[in-house]
């Protein structure tokens, strides 16, 4: 399977020039016969860190914005993620949308939301396209050893992580090397292939006020033995894509790393975990 990224500046608030940019980039990903592509987290709404400029742009998954995105993309043959601030009755969650030729497939709902506005996701829905299974985090759950885990227990050969970056200048070289050893034990540990989906920002973020920061891209995709197979420029939009083998599959303890893990630990670390403060170093 060919898989690939658009990595791509959103602007705040401009639903149609965001929309305009999903369609030029389904239009690269047919040229070049990628048959599932990734679009940044919150890509269709921008991503403020205030919760009312979050609600004025949000919409829900049923709502005339939803459905002018798949009647715009309803010609294209690869399926697509895009991330968008979502409404869901009285919540508001930090939202990707899985879709193909018009069809919503299904939604992932960030699952480690730290901004106070977001409410947590708690679902992990598995979507299939062309024979391959494939899962999507959102930025910062892929930081978190379970998210990945219960995509890959489900099938997942491939799990897409859609981003959206903009990173204080003093922390900037401590992040950008937690990440990639993030994204690197996820892909090892599950034997899958991870696709870290950044946004980029080409100037000053205006819906970032509490932060002056740096969107630097670095979107790649690491095999299941932890090497990136392919990288973004860094500072520009980019398209990456790559070729990948679904068939690789870890077979170790009788059903992979992560399986044996969970079925041979996860019980003792529940009780570690449900035990008083007090008791926890016996």
């Amino acid at each position: 399977m060919r898989i690939g990224h658009c990595q791509l500046d959103s602007q705040l608030g401009d639903f149609e020039g965001n929309l305009a940019k999903v369609v030029k980039g389904l239009e690269q990903a047919e040229r070049d016969r990628v048959e599932i592509v990734c679009f940044p987290e919150c890509f269709l709404t921008g991503y403020p860190d205030r919760g009312e400029i979050a609600r004025r742009d949000a919409f829900t998954v049923g709502s005339d914005k939803m459905m002018r995105l798949l009647d715009q993309t309803n010609r294209f043959e690869p399926a697509f993620i895009v991330g968008f601030n979502e409404l869901r009755g009285d919540d508001l969650y930090n939202t990707a949308v899985v879709a193909h030729k018009g069809h919503i497939l299904g939604t992932f709902s960030k699952c480690s939301a730290y901004m106070s506005f977001h409410k947590q996701g708690r679902e992990f829905p598995v979507f299939e396209h062309h024979g391959v299974k494939f899962g999507v985090v959102i930025c910062s759950d892929g930081g978190y050893i379970e998210p990945a885990r219960l995509l890959a227990l489900k099938g997942a050969k491939v799990i897409f992580s859609p981003h959206f970056n903009y990173i204080g200048k003093e922390g900037l070289i401590g992040h950008f090397m937690k990440v990639r050893a993030d994204h690197t034990a996820r892909a090892v540990e599950n034997s899958v292939y991870f696709v870290r989906a950044n946004n980029v920002s080409l100037g000053k973020e205006e819906c970032i006020l509490n932060s002056d920061g740096v969107g630097y891209g670095d979107s790649y995709i690491v095999d299941p033995h932890g090497e990136i197979i392919t990288r973004s420029r860094r500072h520009q939009e980019d398209f990456i894509f790559a070729d990948i083998d679904t068939t690789i599959t870890d077979r170790a303890w009788g059903g992979g790393r992560s399986l044996f893990s969970a079925r041979e630990f996860g019980r003792q670390m529940m009780e570690i975990v449900d035990r008083p403060a007090t008791q926890k170093n016996k």
